[in-house]
């Protein structure tokens, strides 16, 4: 359940657009929403409360070098009231056997409260990608039925590619197809759910590897603004690093600390 930050009466969230990342291969949609927080000097206005994820806690990863850093912990809700957007932020990992439990509760507050849309960025294990996902961008998105309705000619407009359905089972039917999402987390159980419950839910989601994976964010976000224009993109390729996007300063430590010199 949402709880909102001590002294903070409950923010609004009806009409907003929320982001969420899926716990996925390479923390690629994690890593994006940190770019987004970041950027936009979102304000944490609340904690999503759930036993579902792994307890964690650790310093504010949005803070100045030097400024009092407050207490992070495992899922935060921040808010720019100005662009109706809302960010989810899950930092650690949903806890074996009670992912059903955790998209339960997730979709049961969004229905409450009233966003107008749901953006879940996501990735997927490049290496298990079929022939025709092979060709050309490693972008892809999906809609559910009821963003279908409301999005679907702005979306076309992108020449996005949707992802494609693969056959169930390979080499013994290949006429029974499905989506399937490697790596993807719960990305493919919260879109059939999201798609059951009538929320509308849109799903970017990038191919990748695991390793360093910051450019898989860049490219993610880029690919988020040439929908939402969250900032002003000075290069249309959705590669590309060279926009407005502010690294956290967390980022400094997201492998380790470095050698300590007494090694030397």
């Amino acid at each position: 359940m949402f709880v909102p930050c001590a002294g903070l009466s409950p923010p609004h969230f009806r009409d907003c657009t929320l982001i969420l990342p899926a716990v996925s291969v390479g923390n690629v949609g994690q890593l994006t929403v940190d770019l987004i927080i970041s950027t936009m000097k979102m304000v944490k206005v609340g904690y999503f409360y759930t036993d579902c994820l792994v307890p964690m806690a650790g310093n504010d990863p949005y803070a100045e070098p030097g400024a009092n850093s407050k207490l992070s912990i495992n899922a935060e809700v921040y808010l720019l009231p100005d662009k109706k957007l809302a960010v989810l932020q899950i930092r650690s990992l949903i806890i074996k056997n009670k992912a059903k439990s955790f998209r339960k509760t997730l979709i049961s507050w969004i229905k409450r409260s009233e966003f107008a849309q749901v953006i879940l960025l996501s990735s997927s294990h490049a290496y298990q990608r079929n022939d025709q996902q092979l060709l050309g961008t490693p972008f892809r998105y999906l809609l559910t039925p009821a963003m279908q309705s409301c999005a679907e000619d702005a979306i076309h407009g992108l020449h996005w590619k949707e992802m494609e359905k693969v056959a169930a089972y390979p080499g013994v039917n290949e006429t029974e197809k499905r989506i399937i999402i490697p790596g993807g987390g719960i990305t493919k159980s919260l879109y059939s759910e999201s798609s059951a419950e009538g929320i509308h839910m849109a799903i970017l989601l990038k191919f990748c590897s695991e390793g360093d994976n910051i450019l898989d964010a860049f490219g993610l976000v880029n690919y988020l603004n040439e929908w939402l224009q969250l900032v002003d993109q000075s290069s249309g390729d959705s590669t590309a690093t060279s926009t407005k996007w502010k690294i956290p300063n967390s980022w400094r430590l997201l492998f380790g600390s470095g050698l300590p010199p007494a090694l030397f």
